[in-house]
């Protein structure tokens, strides 16, 4: 049967999608931001063309930060709320790293609030945040290598360095132009330097090493869904890792099949987004009764990623609201309770379920 691909999903992609793009606009306003110091024009790009772009590709990043943020909340795979966003460092999914993220979006925020209330507040003080606001960038580069999923593949990695090397060469660029003695402009460079090598040796010891997630903080139960054993022992001691009670998101689709004495058959395939993912599968047969029907047999299979399968029957039916005791081959119980809203014109569902009593006799 062929699954349909959840909400969850798509806000994963976009979550990670809206990270990249938000890195890049920042890097390109905070280059354009540079330069603009230094009065860098050309005959095609004038200094006012050069100063909107900058503001532009600002209120960009801005917005695909916040589509970033919003997504992160919406997926629920990561524990990770509004507060975690706002308030650095008090998660409990990966707390420096996502602490970054968040003071990258408080100094954005800053930058947002202060430019309404420029009139209010002075050019001096929104200046000064206007340049505060430029620390968001090293913020949003260190949170997308320490938080991200994607830091030890290679096309972030081009990515970063190309996003690094354009923000160096600016500065660079601003260092040669600067009025400040020799010396100074020359321990800034060195500066600048020890800390690309400190960058270089703490990425490859860090994300781009085997084990990052653990060490970066990631909640054991979230490590434990991508976990796997050859062993036996090894399955039996994950199936009793399951949690005693969750909750997910269903999406997927059904098909219905009836004969000519009535008989009907309805296959429901479903994948399953929250705590624990998993594919669920169950299937009712019965007969006709009004809208609905009289279910005589059914058989549920729930498979969760990286734990032992169950399987079992449906024990009540009541509308669109289904309760399954399940067992595994260890002997742990599960009861399943289902919730399906369902799309007869595109023969598609979505819903819940909440799982109790993974305990094994």
């Amino acid at each position: 049967m062929i699954l349909a691909a959840g909400n969850g999903t798509a806000l994963w992609y976009i979550t990670r999608a809206s990270g990249v793009v938000s890195l890049l606009l920042l890097t390109a306003g905070l280059v354009l931001g540079i330069l603009g110091t230094v009065r860098w024009r050309s005959e095609r790009w004038p200094r006012f063309a050069v100063v909107s772009i900058h503001r532009n590709l600002t209120l960009f990043a801005i917005a695909f930060v916040a589509l970033h943020v919003v997504t992160t909340i919406a997926d629920g795979y990561a524990p990770v709320g509004f507060k975690d966003a706002v308030i650095p460092f008090v998660s409990k999914y990966r707390p420096l790293w996502l602490g970054f993220g968040a003071v990258a979006f408080d100094l954005l925020l800053a930058l947002v609030v202060t430019s309404l209330l420029r009139a209010r507040i002075g050019y001096r003080a929104w200046r000064a945040v206007h340049w505060l606001a430029y620390a968001s960038w090293p913020f949003a580069l260190v949170h997308g290598l320490g938080n991200g999923s994607d830091a030890r593949f290679g096309w972030l990695l081009i990515v970063t360095i190309l996003c690094a090397g354009s923000v160096a060469a600016a500065l660079a660029l601003r260092l040669l132009r600067s009025p400040v003695p020799l010396f100074l402009r020359a321990g800034a460079g060195a500066v600048a330097a020890v800390l690309a090598i400190l960058a270089v040796v703490w990425y490859r010891g860090g994300p781009g090493k085997v084990g990052w997630a653990a060490r970066a903080g990631t909640p054991s139960y979230i490590l434990r869904r991508h976990s796997s054993s050859s062993t036996t022992q090894g399955a039996v001691n994950v199936s009793t890792t399951l949690p005693k009670s969750f909750d997910g998101r269903l999406s997927g689709r059904f098909a219905r099949s009836s004969d000519e004495a009535g008989d009907i058959g309805i296959a429901f395939g479903a994948a399953v987004r929250g705590r624990v993912p998993a594919v669920l599968r169950l299937t009712l047969w019965g007969t006709a009764a009004g809208e609905g029907v009289s279910m005589s047999d059914s058989s549920v299979t729930f498979s969760p990623v990286s734990f032992s399968g169950y399987s079992g029957k449906i024990v009540a039916l009541q509308g669109n609201q289904l309760v399954a005791d399940l067992t595994n081959a260890s002997g742990a119980q599960l009861r399943l309770t289902i919730v399906l809203n369902l799309d007869g014109s595109t023969s598609t569902f979505t819903g819940s379920v909440h799982g109790d009593g993974a305990s094994s006799e």
